[in-house]
């Protein structure tokens, strides 16, 4: 992988993703991503050896629990506190958004 970007490379990339970038910033993008590519170029040698795989890199908590099947509330209760219910099938309604 290389670890450098130029000017170049900078700018097509701004240009797929529709942004417009000083001649700064097309210099200082450039220095950032060859240097993020050469920390990855770095890492890509660190000795692994005897590392196993992993599968994921959160492990499961105590405060995690298997999901259990309980009494919902009941509808009639829900609707009542809702300002603009509609009763049938028993939606909220809520102001406009989007436009």
């Amino acid at each position: 992988m290389p670890s450098e970007f130029t000017r170049d490379d900078v700018a097509a990339l701004a240009a797929l993703a529709h942004l417009d970038l000083e001649p700064s910033e097309l210099d200082l993008f450039a220095r950032q991503l060859g240097d993020i590519l050469a920390y990855a170029n770095e890492l890509q040698g660190a000795d692994t050896t005897g590392v196993p795989p992993t599968t994921a890199v959160v492990t499961r908590h105590t405060i995690d629990r298997d999901d259990v099947v309980q009494p919902c509330l009941d509808l009639e209760d829900v609707l009542a506190n809702a300002p603009d219910a509609v009763r049938h099938p028993g939606l909220f309604r809520v102001p406009r958004v989007i436009g």
